[in-house]
């Protein structure tokens, strides 16, 4: 099988999104944000209010990382991705309400979540957990912008250049994990038989 990687430059577009597929490796650039469970219930409270969120997020991507500090010299700390799936409920709604493009994380996302990339055409990126370190290196600058009292779970602007990442889900209700699985499958019976 041949790789290609696909070399992206937020905020995304809807013609962004509709070239990509699941399994597609990603190399993003630009700014992206951070937010997790705690940041996510501020928002909804703003959205459940009709208040506007202080950010634009029409065509962004959120990473659901609680970054450690910062080293002495350094950027970030360890950036590794959280578990998404938390997060459902709280990222169908800023994809309906904020426009949100696309989010970063590990492991599966429910069936209504992957329902609701096809709807509102956003992708899910997996980015591989235990590289927290490697994946900080992509990030090169990082200001808390938004919860500062949250402290790790902050929203902050990353700007980042070549950040690796999968399509997990896109908006063809293809699912990458999915999709592996079967192939593995596939692989240990074809050497077991």
């Amino acid at each position: 099988m041949v790789w290609t990687t696909i070399r992206l430059y937020t905020p995304l577009s809807d013609a962004d999104i509709e070239t990509l597929h699941a399994g597609d490796r990603v190399l993003l650039n630009g700014t992206i944000y951070t937010a997790r469970d705690a940041a996510h219930k501020r928002l909804m409270s703003l959205i459940d209010k009709g208040e506007p969120i202080p950010i634009e997020l029409h065509g962004a991507i959120i990473y659901y990382v609680g970054p450690t500090p910062a080293r002495p010299g350094k950027v970030i700390g360890s950036a590794g991705p959280t578990t998404a799936v938390r997060m459902d409920a709280y990222a169908i709604r800023l994809l309906e309400h904020a426009g949100v493009k696309g989010m970063i994380g590990k492991g599966e996302r429910s069936q209504e979540f992957r329902d609701a990339c096809k709807l509102y055409k956003s992708i899910y990126f997996a980015a591989s957990g235990g590289i927290a370190a490697l994946l900080s290196k992509h990030i090169k600058s990082s200001e808390i912008i938004l919860y500062e009292d949250l402290g790790t779970e902050a929203i902050r602007r990353l700007d980042v250049m070549d950040f690796p990442v999968i399509v997990a889900n896109d908006i063809y209700g293809r699912d990458y994990y999915e999709s592996g699985r079967k192939k593995y499958a596939k692989s240990v019976k074809e050497i077991l038989s």
